[in-house]
C-alpha cells in the first residue's frame, strides 16, 4: 500500500488467475513507527532520551517474542543493546535505529489491536469479457434456398462471412423449441400461419425446454460442428439465455408453482403495455418452491457450459430477482471463472450498475439513442465514472431496436454510427446481416420495430450484395484487433471542433493512439477545425506529422493544433486515423508513434 496523503491511500492487486477474490483493508497503531518519530525529534533537539530508549528496548523485546529463529534472537539481542546503560547514548542510538533494526522491527509489528474494513471482492475476467466484437444471426434465415427454415449447417457453411469480417463472438438468439400456443405471426400477428415459424424467445415445445434444441435448426451434433468451426476461425459461440416460458413448456404441466396465477386460475402471460406477449409466460421469482426453480435455471447454465459454451447474452435479467443472480453467477464461476455474462437490460442507470455488482461482465447500454455531440460526451463520462465495475457494450442496433437515425439516414448513418461504437467502446456489436445490408424499414411510422421482422418469419439475406457494408466493417474491425487503445478504456479524450456535427476524439494505451473523426450529419457534408490536444496524443507542436486513416488508407500531413477536415456522407463519413510524427520525452529521447 502506498500512502498519498491527507488519509488517502493506494494500493495495486494483480490477481494471477482468473475467478473471484476477495481482501481486507487492516490497520493497526505502528507502535516501532511512532517511537522512531518522537525520539529522533527529541535526539536532535538535544532533551534527554533515556525513557525513549527504554521504550524502544520493551517494543524490540516484544518484536522478539511475535518473530522465530535468528530473527528472534537479533530483536532479542537489540532490546537489550537499547537497555544497556553501559553504552553511551549514542552506541544505543546508532543500534536501535540502524536501517537492518528498523526493518527487522516492522517486520513483526503489534497487531493484537487491528482493525478491519470486512470482505472486498474483485472478479478477475478474460480478455473477451472486456474487449470483444459481436455478430448476432437468426439461424433459420442462412438457408441458401430460397422460403427454406435455415439450420447450424447452413450457418457453417458461411461461417468465413462472419470470420472474414473480424468479428470474434458469433451470438444465437435462443436455439430451443418453440411454442405453438399463441404463436406470434409475421409482424408480430396474433394469428400464425401453418408455416410461421414463431418466436424464438417463445420457449418450450413438444420437443422440449431450455436444454433442448428446436429440431428446425438441427441437432446437439450440428450444433457442436459449429461451435468447433467457429473456434477454428477465431470466435466463440455465445447463446442467449431467456428465463421465460411458452404455454408448452414441460415446466408449465410439470411445475405450475414456478408461474404466476390470476384470479381466475390462468397463469399470467407477459406484458410490457401496450405491447403483449400471449406467447410468453415469466416465472415467478416469488415461488414458494424457490430452492426448485432456482436449482432448474442454474441447471440450464451447466448444461450449456458442459457443451463448451462461455458466453451468454441474458435476456432482460433486470425482471428476474437480484439475489438469484448473487447467487447463480458466483455459483457457476467457482468451477468457470471464465464464463462470460452479457446483460441485456434496458432500464434504469442504477438497476443496472446492480446488475454489474452481482456479476454480469458487460451490458448493453444506451448507445443507440445517443446521437448528438453533446450526447455522446456527456454519455461517455457518466459511464467512465461507473466503469470499474459496469462494462457497457455499443450496439448501433439489434432486432428490437431499429433508431429513427437508421430509418432515415441512409448509408452514412450506419457507417457512422457503428464507427462510434467500434471506437467508443471496447465492447461493441451489431444485428446482421440487417446492419450492413442497411434495412431501415419500420414496421410502422414512430415504430422502432423491423418491418418483416426475423423475429417472427424466416429471412433471406443477400450476403453478396454491392451495397453491404462489409468491407467498411472489416476495416473497421481489424483497426480494433490492431490497435489496444480501442481494447481498453470508456474515457476518450474529446477535442474541441468548430462544427457541432463532427466530434473528434482519441483513445490512448501506452504508447498506441488513435484519433477518430466523425461526421455525425448522414444527409449533408460537413467540414471544419479540429483543434487537438497535441499533449494528449503525444505530438511534438514543433513538429509536423502525419495522421494515417485506416478506413480509406489515405495519409494527410497536419501541422499544430488546428487542422482542417471535410466529410462527405456520400463517401465515407468518417476518420480513424494512427498518428506518425516526432515526439519528446521527459528525457529529451525522440521516438516515434
Amino acid at each position: 500500500m502506498e500512502f498519498l496523503g491527507n488519509d488517502r491511500w493506494r494500493v495495486n492487486l494483480t490477481p494471477d488467475r482468473l475467478g473471484l477474490w476477495q481482501f481486507e483493508i487492516a490497520g493497526w497503531v505502528d507502535q516501532f513507527e511512532t517511537w522512531l518519530s518522537g525520539i529522533e525529534k527529541k535526539a536532535e533537539a538535544g532533551v534527554d532520551i533515556s525513557v525513549e530508549l527504554e521504550i524502544g528496548a520493551a517494543l524490540f523485546a516484544s518484536a522478539a517474542d511475535r518473530a522465530k529463529g535468528g530473527d528472534s534472537r537479533s530483536l532479542a539481542s537489540l532490546a537489550e543493546s537499547l537497555a544497556d546503560k553501559s553504552l553511551s547514548r549514542t552506541e544505543r542510538l546508532t543500534k536501535g535505529m540502524g536501517a537492518d533494526a528498523a526493518a527487522l522491527a516492522r517486520a513483526y509489528p503489534d497487531r493484537s489491536r487491528e482493525t478491519r474494513s470486512g470482505r472486498w471482492q474483485i472478479v478477475a475476467d478474460r480478455e473477451k469479457a472486456v474487449h470483444s466484437t459481436w455478430y448476432e444471426l437468426f439461424p433459420r434465415s442462412w438457408s441458401k434456398k430460397g422460403g427454406e427454415h435455415g439450420t447450424f449447417a447452413d450457418v457453417e457453411a458461411r461461417l468465413d462471412y462472419v470470420a472474414d469480417m473480424g468479428f470474434d463472438v458469433l451470438y444465437l438468439p435462443p436455439i430451443h423449441p418453440i411454442g405453438a400456443t399463441y404463436r406470434k405471426g409475421a409482424n408480430n400477428t396474433l394469428e400464425a400461419g401453418e408455416d410461421d415459424p414463431g418466436v424464438p424467445w417463445a420457449i418450450g415445445s413438444e420437443h422440449g425446454g431450455h436444454t433442448d434444441i428446436n429440431p428446425e435448426l438441427g441437432t446437439i451434433d450440428d450444433l457442436r460442428s459449429l461451435r468447433v468451426a467457429a473456434e477454428a476461425r477465431g470466435m466463440e459461440l455465445a447463446l442467449d439465455i431467456a428465463f421465460q416460458c411458452s404455454p408448452d413448456h414441460p415446466w408449465v404441466t410439470e411445475h405450475p408453482e414456478w408461474f404466476r396465477h390470476r384470479p381466475d386460475g390462468t397463469i399470467q402471460y407477459a406484458e410490457n403495455p401496450p405491447k403483449k406477449y400471449q406467447d410468453i409466460y415469466p416465472l415467478d421469482f416469488e415461488t414458494e418452491d424457490p430452492e426448485g426453480l432456482w436449482a432448474a435455471l442454474e441447471g440450464v447454465f451447466d448444461h450449456w457450459i458442459d457443451e463448451d459454451i462461455r458466453i451468454f447474452r441474458v435476456d432482460n435479467p433486470h425482471t428476474k430477482s437480484f439475489p438469484f443472480w448473487d447467487w447463480v453467477i458466483p455459483e457457476i464461476r467457482k468451477d468457470h471463472p471464465d464464463v462470460i455474462f452479457l446483460a441485456e437490460a434496458f432500464t434504469r442507470p442504477a438497476v443496472m450498475h446492480r446488475l454489474a455488482k452481482a456479476g454480469f461482465n458487460q451490458s448493453y447500454t444506451y448507445f443507440a439513442w445517443r446521437s448528438t455531440k453533446w450526447e455522446l460526451t456527456q454519455y461517455m463520462s457518466d459511464l467512465a465514472a461507473v466503469s470499474d465495475y459496469f462494462r457497457p457494450t455499443f450496439w448501433p442496433n439489434t432486432p428490437d431496436i431499429l433508431t429513427e437515425e437508421l430509418q432515415t439516414g441512409g448509408r452514412a448513418a450506419f457507417i457512422s454510427r457503428y464507427v462510434l461504437a467500434a471506437t467508443l467502446s471496447p465492447a461493441c456489436g451489431i444485428y446482421g446481416p440487417a446492419y450492413e445490408l442497411m434495412e431501415h424499414r419500420p414496421l410502422r411510422e414512430g415504430s422502432e420495430e423491423y418491418l418483416d421482422s426475423e423475429k417472427y418469419q424466416v429471412r433471406q439475406w443477400d450476403l453478396d450484395g454491392e451495397d453491404s457494408l462489409q468491407r467498411v466493417i472489416t476495416r473497421v474491425n481489424k483497426a480494433r484487433r490492431a490497435h489496444r487503445a480501442l481494447q481498453r478504456g470508456w474515457e476518450p479524450t474529446f477535442h474541441p471542433t468548430d462544427n457541432e456535427m463532427i466530434i473528434c476524439y482519441s483513445k490512448q494505451a501506452d504508447d498506441d493512439v488513435v484519433l477518430v473523426v466523425v461526421n455525425l450529419d448522414p444527409h449533408h457534408l460537413q467540414s471544419g477545425w479540429v483543434q487537438l490536444d497535441l499533449s494528449a496524443l503525444g505530438v511534438d507542436p514543433e513538429q509536423r506529422y502525419s495522421v494515417h486513416d485506416l478506413l480509406t488508407d489515405r495519409r494527410y500531413q497536419w501541422d499544430g493544433q488546428h487542422n482542417f477536415v471535410q466529410l462527405d456522407p456520400a463517401g465515407i463519413p468518417a476518420h480513424v486515423f494512427t498518428i506518425r510524427g516526432r515526439a519528446r520525452t521527459e528525457e529529451g529521447f525522440d521516438y516515434f508513434i
